[in-house]
């Protein structure tokens, strides 16, 4: 009886997770804030052109914002599993969603979303606050910090030559931010099963898995995150097999054995950093792959086949093969349980509830 009620709860979850998307409509602000898009791509714009690195900070910020698994029921929190809240949906009728994209990784604070270990490194902050200082001088009280996420991801991928798309907006901002969300949020020590399991708590498929994944062609990761697959992998002092043996040369000799310095960094697209590409799918064919999650993506049938779509030969065709389906993907993420109408609240100040 656990397990089935389990099922119901996964079957109607991602039934409210899409209902959740008819919430959000383009040229949401084109009468209260007809200006809102405008402003946020001159502020992201004017931190790329002084740091380009800032465009992955702001995708993964975006990015993580949305992947927090948490359950609502008007405004309370449930905890337990998910048998648990089945049998209490199932008994008294209770209806709740799941929440994603709604601003809870803005918040700061000791026990907030922001603060989890799997948030440490995220970047971005101040351009969110910039872009919203300045909507709230021009149009006060109605732009969220989740819709300037949304769109500040966008402008950074257009601006790293990558896609453009249009946002549908209308997000506002969630009342809950805890440390407590981000356990859901993908690991860079993820097997296939565990990424496609998480991927599709969310309602996304492989394909969208290994697209959205795709975001790694811009930007770095810490050596930490690396260094245990160059040296003692097998814990036998051998490193990961999957690594093609010229390019852990490279990683070695960037991520020594005994450097205890935490800032190290590597690109998670070789050859390729600042370049919203194809190249990410090419290198991880090529056992290229930085993160041993990226690099499983090639060890699965289902996600092989993809990866190898993306990095076949045909190199224009494959670059705006990519570029469509990220722009898919990114607004079926983006739209994924988010808090719309009369919920929640739209924030003045970003970092902190009203």
């Amino acid at each position: 009886m656990i397990a089935a009620l389990t099922v119901s709860f996964v079957i109607l979850l991602r039934e409210v997770s899409v209902q959740a998307q008819g919430g959000l409509q383009r040229g949401f602000y084109s009468s209260t804030c007809p200006r809102a898009e405008a402003i946020v791509r001159s502020t992201v714009e004017k931190y790329f052109n002084s740091d380009s690195t800032m465009a992955a900070g702001l995708l993964r910020l975006h990015f993580h914002d949305c992947f927090v698994q948490r359950l609502t029921c008007s405004q309370a929190i449930w905890h337990g599993t998910a048998a648990f809240v089945a049998v209490h949906l199932l008994i008294r009728g209770i209806l709740f969603a799941l929440k994603g994209c709604d601003g809870s990784v803005l918040i700061s604070g000791a026990s907030a979303e922001r603060s989890a270990v799997q948030n440490l490194g995220l970047r971005g902050f101040e351009v969110v606050d910039d872009a919203k200082s300045q909507l709230e001088a021009t149009c006060p009280g109605v732009v969220s910090c989740a819709d300037v996420l949304a769109l500040a991801a966008r402008d950074a991928v257009d601006l790293s030559d990558g896609p453009s798309w249009s946002v549908p907006l209308g997000r506002r901002d969630g009342l809950v931010s805890s440390a407590s969300d981000a356990t859901s949020l993908p690991s860079p020590t993820d097997s296939v099963a565990v990424q496609r399991q998480k991927f599709a708590d969310k309602g996304l498929t492989d394909h969208d898995l290994v697209t959205l994944v795709g975001a790694h062609t811009i930007g770095q990761t810490a050596c930490v995150f690396v260094r245990y697959r160059l040296y003692n992998f097998t814990a036998t002092g051998n490193a990961d097999p999957t690594i093609n043996q010229a390019f852990l040369g490279q990683l070695q000799a960037i991520c020594p054995h005994d450097d205890g310095d935490f800032s190290s960094r590597v690109a998670l697209d070789k050859g390729s950093m600042t370049k919203f590409d194809a190249s990410y799918f090419k290198n991880v064919r090529d056992g290229n792959g930085v993160l041993e999650s990226d690099q499983r993506l090639w060890e699965d049938d289902a996600t092989q086949d993809i990866v190898g779509n993306y990095a076949g030969n045909i190199r224009g065709l494959l670059g705006l093969r990519f570029a469509y389906e990220f722009s898919k993907a990114m607004i079926k993420l983006s739209s994924v349980g988010v808090t719309t109408g009369t919920e929640g609240q739209i924030r003045t100040t970003c970092s902190k509830f009203n």
